[in-house]
């Protein structure tokens, strides 16, 4: 009988550790800002501020490689003096996306010049001159580098970022995926301060027609099977964008940023997430739309979201002091959930 009770005392302290949530005491509300331009509008900056948005990560460049020029910047984020101005508060990360691509043809010396130009650009575009004079366009401490690294570029990769710390003296973070993060004996562990889990984008876009690839929650509950903990401390990214896979005569034409109640006047719904046109239509003078052609609108509506952030908090080991960050900041996120949704994803992390 004493064994008996010893059995079931451990039983229900194993069940209750194996169901506990983690529960963030202090959550930092964060945005990614992944646009191609510095300009943030008043309604904008009025739901950033009401919502007590204090972090933005903002993309300020990436970095590609070509024979003729090497390793290159692109799609460069150029911010003024009046971008973050009327934002309340906010910390900026200045955020740098390298293609994993690049490694292949890096060595270390080269990896090295990398680094400092990096740097050196982050630097350069955190100010700027007027009269001679250096004026600062933001305060920033830390570096967030984004790359979908592999096992065979990890050595590399990992060699750049211990670079880009001891180059720029600030505290460094990178992105991770959820395959790394659940197999971190073959994938590594990064030289960081700290990582953004990601949890989206779990699928490739064109490789499963019925199912969501911004957010499915089956896939997320394949990599998030278990409770574990990470030795590097996470931040958590979730997504609050849509896309839409636009097909003529079942070829693919392009991926575009409307949602289902753009195009409901002249679609109908033929199975979850498909539509077919059933007009002849012209969209914002840029996309033509003819008679049969097939929309797939991936959405992440608020219920799943929630869904996926009960998943996050039984099976990630989180601190209590963490960054929630969106994807992304744009008039579009306004669009499709309201103040108040928004801020439920954030304080959901502390309930």
């Amino acid at each position: 009988m004493k064994k008996c009770i010893i059995f079931i005392f451990i039983s229900i302290l194993f069940w209750s550790c194996s169901n506990k949530e983690s529960k963030v005491e202090n959550v930092e509300r964060a945005f990614y800002y992944w646009k191609g331009n510095s300009y943030f509008d008043n309604e904008l900056e009025r739901s950033v501020n009401k919502l007590k948005v204090k972090k933005i990560y903002y993309k300020l460049f990436e970095v590609d490689y070509n024979e003729a020029m090497g390793n290159f910047p692109y799609q460069k984020n150029s911010p003024s003096e009046y971008t973050f101005r009327d934002l309340d508060s906010v910390n900026v990360v200045p955020t740098v996306f390298i293609r994993n691509e690049i490694f292949q043809y890096n060595s270390e010396k080269s990896l090295d010049k990398l680094a400092d130009n990096i740097v050196f650009l982050i630097d350069k575009y955190h100010k700027y001159s007027n009269y001679n004079e250096d004026k600062i366009i933001f305060e920033y401490s830390e570096i967030q580098i984004d790359c979908d690294w592999t096992k065979s570029t990890k050595d590399k990769y990992f060699y750049l970022l211990k670079k880009i710390k001891e180059l720029s003296k600030k505290q460094v973070s990178c992105t991770l995926r959820l395959y790394p993060y659940k197999y971190p004996d073959i994938m590594g562990v990064p030289p960081v301060d700290k990582a953004m889990l990601m949890c989206y984008n779990l699928i490739k876009p064109l490789t499963n027609k019925n199912k969501n690839s911004i957010l499915d929650l089956d896939e997320l509950r394949s990599y998030l099977d278990k409770r574990r903990s990470y030795p590097v401390h996470l931040d958590i990214a979730l997504p609050v964008f849509y896309w839409t896979q636009w097909y003529q005569n079942d070829r693919f034409r392009g991926l575009l940023n409307i949602n289902s109640a753009d195009f409901k006047t002249f679609t109908h719904e033929v199975k979850p997430m498909w539509y077919e046109v059933t007009k002849d239509t012209t969209y914002n003078y840029e996309n033509y739309f003819q008679i049969g052609d097939q929309i797939k609108c991936e959405e992440v509506d608020s219920k799943k979201l929630t869904e996926a952030i009960s998943i996050i908090k039984k099976n990630v080991e989180l601190d209590k002091n963490t960054t929630i960050s969106l994807f992304h900041l744009d008039e579009s996120t306004f669009k499709k959930y309201s103040n108040e949704e928004v801020s439920s994803f954030y304080s959901s992390f502390s309930k």
